[in-house]
């Protein structure tokens, strides 16, 4: 369960500061979602904030969902639909979001990195839509999220392959779009929000609702689609599987079922 620390709101002028800290591998559930949620919706309604950045305390960014946690360590992690029901109100704030990558951000996690509008890291962060190699179809509306951001065809290969991807990588793809060293990556990331903070700030959310016209109805569409699909390869086998080799850090052997 989240705790009231799990998530911490600071301010550093127009800019508020939301920090996860849920050592070790900041495992996102639902209740971490829905108070990200309920903090971002507070500060649409806060006129003195106008960006926000997204920051860890710890050394990962988000290492996603805790499937080790599942039933029968690995087995169906249950309905996935209210996690996502949070996590698509993501899409619908009003202020925009700069995400500091220090670290890993697999799969949920970077579904949550990608609902940001930039993202700043450093060589040493891995990225990762680990999904396919867990044995599951990708979530929260990555399917929409990932491909907008790098293009279709460096997608799929992603989805399909779920490779680990350096922060330079990433860079090179437009997965993200600084890279500076790893002790920056925050400060840097606040000089972003600060930056987009001096424009005006009605121009700055009427622009960004522009350009992210439609989004969040395209990726709620298309999430009741990876849920459905979801639902059903969480009990498979080869789900059980991919969760298995993933904590034996081996190649997964899938059987089709």
């Amino acid at each position: 369960m989240t705790s009231a620390t799990d998530l911490q709101l600071s301010r550093d002028g127009h800019v508020a500061r939301i920090t996860l800290a849920r050592p070790p591998q900041n495992f996102v559930d639902t209740p971490t979602i829905e108070q990200l949620v309920a903090m971002l919706l507070a500060l649409d309604e806060d006129d003195t904030c106008r960006a926000v950045l997204l920051e860890s305390g710890v050394d990962v960014f988000c290492a996603g969902a805790d499937f080790s946690a599942a039933p029968s360590g690995g087995g169906a992690p249950g309905d996935p639909a209210v996690f996502y029901g949070h996590a698509m109100k993501l899409f619908r704030t009003r202020k925009p979001i700069v995400a500091a990558v220090a670290g890993a951000a697999v799969g949920a996690g970077l579904g949550l990195a990608l609902a940001a509008d930039f993202r700043v890291s450093c060589a040493e962060a891995r990225f990762s839509a680990n999904f396919n190699r867990l044995g599951i179809h990708p979530g929260f509306g990555m399917s929409v999220t990932l491909p907008r951001v790098v293009g279709e065809q460096r997608a799929a290969e992603l989805f399909f392959t779920g490779q680990r991807l350096t922060g330079k990588e990433a860079l090179d793809i437009g997965l993200i779009d600084h890279l500076v060293p790893k002790a920056e990556v925050s400060a840097r990331a606040l000089a972003q929000a600060q930056e987009i903070a001096l424009s005006a700030p009605l121009a700055v959310e009427t622009t960004r609702a522009t350009l992210r016209r439609g989004l969040a109805e395209q990726v709620a569409e298309v999430n009741q689609r990876e849920l459905e699909i979801q639902r059903g390869q969480f009990r498979s086998e080869d789900f059980r599987e991919g969760v298995a080799a993933m904590s034996a850090r081996r190649a997964p052997v899938f059987q089709r079922r």
